[in-house]
């Protein structure tokens, strides 16, 4: 048990903590992970992107995916309420591959190094990874993809913890779409970043 807290605070310390402002092509480097590259996410998993699974995206998935954004172009408000659609699908379209389908939102201590379990490095950089693909390929018409962000750092009071981010282009907002409280495929958690911020949420699952 010592062994398996003692990794789980180094992989938050040196993933959730060093997030910062810039380009979220930063944070794959930082987070030994891999940028989608044409039509292939690397989806991460096992804890801190320990282990990295390309996955090749179909025409049909790209535009099953283009659809589902496009359901939101109305609006903002509308456009993240669709990339939360969006998340739910990317996890849902990955899962048998990955083995991702039983992932538990939160953290759990016995599921440190599992593969198909998901911390929030492994959550962050996924649901950057498809923003940025649907970005990339122009899909996004109110919103561009930010690096994440993470709060916390044990000493107040709160577990480090990280989430992807976008920014509405009108009014340069910045939103956490954020997955990892959430179990696979459920609707991400999308608020306003200084809310997020501020949140104190219950602690570890023994």
């Amino acid at each position: 048990m010592r062994q398996i807290l003692v990794l789980l605070i180094a992989v938050t310390l040196t993933g959730c903590i060093q997030s910062g402002e810039g380009d979220p092509m930063s944070w794959y480097a930082s987070q030994d992970g891999r940028a989608p590259k044409g039509t292939s996410v690397y989806v991460c998993h096992g804890t801190g992107c320990a282990r990295k699974e390309r996955v090749d995206f179909s025409a049909a998935d790209m535009g099953r995916l283009r659809s589902i954004l496009a359901s939101g172009a109305g609006s903002p408000e509308k456009e993240r309420s669709a990339m939360g659609r969006a998340v739910q699908w990317f996890e849902k379209r990955v899962a048998p591959q990955v083995g991702s389908g039983n992932d538990v939102g939160g953290f759990d201590l016995s599921t440190v190094n599992k593969p198909g379990q998901l911390d929030c490095i492994d959550e962050a950089t996924n649901t950057t990874s498809v923003l940025k693909l649907a970005a990339d390929n122009n899909y996004l018409k109110h919103h561009r993809v930010g690096r994440p962000k993470a709060r916390g750092f044990f000493l107040d009071g709160r577990y480090p913890h990280a989430t992807a981010v976008v920014v509405q282009i009108s009014n340069s907002e910045s939103y956490a779409i954020d997955s990892w409280t959430r179990d696979n495929g459920e609707p991400p958690e999308i608020m306003p970043l200084g809310v997020w911020f501020k949140q104190r949420p219950q602690g570890l699952q023994s």
